[in-house]
Formats: structure tokens, sequence, C-alpha cells
């Protein structure tokens, strides 16, 4: 088996997406831009774990329609959002100017971050909820990351667990494992009409393709370029209700599981260091 063209179907499937989730209660755009909720329920669910921000040079690594994006902004970070899709693009600089935040948007895909950058650098690399399931090496991940960050930047990571990945969501009585945990070299082709915020609009392109990572995976891609595990927390929780029928919402918008939520894994948020000088050595922890 081949993998179809990743880049062309994924591209066209968030295009497609973009102007229903700018719409849709789930990202509540309105509420945000308005600035009468400062921070995405993302943001603001690891804002202690982030720490001070201000001043920083920050990119967003697959920022979608910049909700995350603004949200670090209003935290004082200078930032910058790459994406694949123009059309998310297209929003997330609405959102922005709505908002009176000057932010840059740069349209490319992860792979070709650092070209389309110009060689720029950062203090902080950050990726969110639902980014790296689209990519089918997390060790080319992880040299865009080391590209990216300057000496003594950070990378910081919300991700959802590859344990959730892993689940076939259609089985709504229990967890079932459907789906591979570790990395594999074809990926998982989807294709289905819907997103995961609510939403009237019939979209017409529902093929996806995605990969899964696993957690010891990604972590060693990191430690393999030399950069500094310096956080690592797994979550009960994730932002949006990744299995049907099995999960509870709470006040804050986080869902996990409603029988028993300490079995999975759901998302972890994760930080590295790149170091100033080579006297570390490589896979060290500080």
């Amino acid at each position: 088996m081949t993998t179809p063209d990743y880049l062309t179907l994924n591209r066209a499937n968030w295009d497609d997406r973009a102007a229903a989730h700018a719409a849709s209660k789930g990202y509540d755009v309105d509420t945000l831009a308005s600035g009468a909720r400062e921070l995405s329920g993302v943001v603001a669910f690891d804002r202690p774990r982030l720490g001070d921000i201000a001043g920083l040079d920050i990119v967003h690594l697959q920022c979608h329609i910049g909700t995350d994006t603004l949200s670090l902004a209003r935290l004082g970070g200078r930032l910058t959002g790459l994406d694949l899709s123009p059309r998310s693009l297209e929003q997330a600089r609405t959102i922005g100017q709505r908002a009176g935040i000057p932010i840059d948007y740069v349209e490319s895909d992860v792979y070709a971050g650092p070209e389309a950058l110009g060689g720029r650098t950062f203090d902080l690399v950050y990726t969110g909820i639902g980014a790296l399931c689209w990519l089918p090496s997390v060790a080319r991940w992880a040299d865009v990351v080391d590209r990216l960050l300057r000496p003594g930047g950070r990378l910081f990571i919300r991700e959802g667990h590859p344990m959730l990945w892993a689940l076939d969501e259609r089985h709504e009585d229990n967890p079932v494992v459907g789906f591979p945990y570790f990395e594999q070299a074809e990926g998982t082709v989807w294709t289905e009409g819907g997103t995961y915020v609510e939403t009237d609009h019939a979209f017409t392109a529902n093929t996806t393709v995605e990969w899964n990572h696993g957690l010891g995976e990604i972590v060693t891609a990191l430690l393999d370029r030399g950069l500094v595990l310096t956080g690592l927390v797994e979550h009960d929780s994730v932002p949006w209700c990744a299995l049907p029928g099995q999960m509870t919402e709470d006040a804050d918008g986080e869902w996990r599981l409603t029988d028993r939520p300490e079995r999975l894994a759901a998302s972890y948020t994760l930080q590295a260091v790149k170091p100033r000088t080579q006297g570390l050595p490589i896979g060290s922890i500080q």
C-alpha cells in the first residue's frame, strides 16, 4: 500500500473546515476576539506551566485559525503562526485584526517551515492539540524544532496522547485499541464528512491521512537532537469529546472518561530546551 498525497488531502480538509470552525461555539471566536475571554481553553489549561513568555519571539506550528496563537500573544509574546491551510490563515488573520493584536502568519507545511520562515529562529516553539498526528515522521518534526529554536530556546507542546489516538472512537461502550500506537510508514486514511465541532455545514473534502507517534518515539526524537527534556506531564483529559458516549465535560471544558478516568492518558504536556552550549550530554534531563 502507498500512502496518498497527504499534504494535498489534509490541506483541502482543513481549508474546507476553517470557516465552520471559526463560526462554531466550540472555538467561541467572538468572545475571544473581543477580549471578554482572554485565553483559549488550551492555553489557559497550561498557563501555570508556560510561565512568563512576555517579550519572547514565539512560533506556533500548525496554528490553524489562530485562537491559541492569539492567546499566546495576549500573554506578551511576539507571535508568528505557521499553517499549511490558506483558508485557516485567512480566519486567523481576521481574528487577530478583530482583537487588535499584530500576529505574523506564514503559509507552509511544518517540514518546509524553516525555509518559509526565512531562517528565523525563536525563543519558544509552541505546538497545540491535534498537530503531530498529521505528520508522517516525528524525527523530521524534531529536526524542524531544533532548527527553529535559538540556543536556550524552549519547545512547549500539549498534544493528544498516543494512547488516545490508538483507540477506536466508534466503540461507544468501552475503550477499544483499534489503531497503531507506534509510528508506521503508511498513514491511516480516513474518509469522514464531519468535524470535531458542532456545525450544520456539509463538507466536501473529507479524506485525510494521519499517523500516530508513541510517546517514547517523540521524546527520543528530541533527545537525539540534543534537546534537554525539562517537563513531561500526562493528563487524563482533552479539550474535546474524543470518545463519544464515554466522556464527561468538566467546568473548564476538559473531557475525561466518565467511568474510571484514571484508565486513560488522554493528553500530555511536554517541554524541552535547546542547550546554550554543548556542555550538556545528549539525552540528559535537568
